[in-house]
């Protein structure tokens, strides 16, 4: 007994020593393997992973030649962009100023093979991999990459396997209606350019990930995004759903968009919640 009675009286004084020389958050040693993980977005340390990415996929820039006639260009490669589930296409274009050659890495469409031509402008044919201004496109037509204002050279319908709809077009207003792959409809000009078909790569959810070292490799191309631990199953300090002899949440799950940071999680502004029942009605009906 005497033993640990020195042993304690030798602890205590080693402490009472450090904390003459060691500030107090130095002393407080982490031992919780749950920790909450840092912000992923206010530091260099999470940003997304673009070492092995072949670039930006975009429409070439609009010039003289597409807008009052066509250019042509033939597909060099198909490549996979690491982080994206989609495939693109390197097609090379002859420079209309200088004697060179321009590489663009656009969006592989379904039915796209290498040694194709593709055609870029006001004059070129509805064929699919072909890029038309949407004025020149008839109602109900596929396509995907479609701009959103003139010039921005693609913003929707550009995952694997989407695709948008030609739905109406007004002359008066020079206006396209588009249907977007999430179902909601969209008024952009008619300017706007847009290439023909469905993007590459679909049906790529279709097969399950099965194992963690799947998704691991999936994530790690991405960002640092994966795994992700669920709220519940935190404490209180570090989840407003943690805590409780039962993982549950023990408060309504939605929460409004004006919370303040800290609160925020759930399902954040939410117009609705619970299953999607019956046929796809959501956005594609509402006006």
């Amino acid at each position: 007994m005497m033993r640990c009675h020195t042993v304690n009286n030798a602890y205590a004084h080693t402490s009472r020593v450090l904390s003459l020389f060691v500030p107090d958050t130095l002393m407080f040693i982490h031992n919780n393997n749950n920790e909450q993980a840092q912000r992923k977005g206010k530091s260099p340390i999470f940003k997304a992973h673009v070492r092995t990415r072949k670039g930006a996929v975009k429409l070439r820039n609009i010039d003289y030649a597409e807008k009052h006639g066509y250019i042509r260009g033939v597909v060099k490669e198909i490549l996979h962009d690491p982080g994206r589930g989609a495939p693109v296409a390197k097609i090379q274009f002859l420079n209309a100023y200088r004697f060179k050659r321009d590489n663009e890495l656009m969006v592989a469409t379904e039915g796209m093979y290498t040694g194709m031509f593709v055609y870029c402008g006001k004059k070129a044919q509805l064929v699919v991999g072909n890029v038309l201004p949407l004025a020149s496109v008839p109602e109900g037509t596929i396509v995907c990459n479609v701009e959103s204002k003139v010039g921005d050279r693609g913003s929707f319908a550009r995952g694997s396997g989407c695709f948008a709809v030609v739905i109406s077009h007004d002359d008066e207003k020079g206006t396209t209606r588009l249907r977007l792959p999430s179902g909601g409809k969209k008024t952009v000009s008619s300017l706007a350019r847009a290439q023909i078909g469905v993007v590459a790569g679909g049906g790529r959810t279709d097969k399950p990930l099965l194992k963690a070292g799947t998704a691991y490799h999936k994530y790690s191309v991405k960002r640092n995004c994966w795994p992700k631990m669920r709220g519940v199953a935190k404490n209180p300090v570090e989840h407003p759903h943690g805590g409780g002899n039962h993982q549950h949440i023990g408060m309504p799950s939605t929460c409004g968009k004006e919370r303040p940071s800290g609160r925020k999680c759930g399902l954040i502004g939410a117009r609705r919640t619970g299953r999607l029942r019956g046929v796809k009605k959501t956005g594609q009906d509402k006006a």
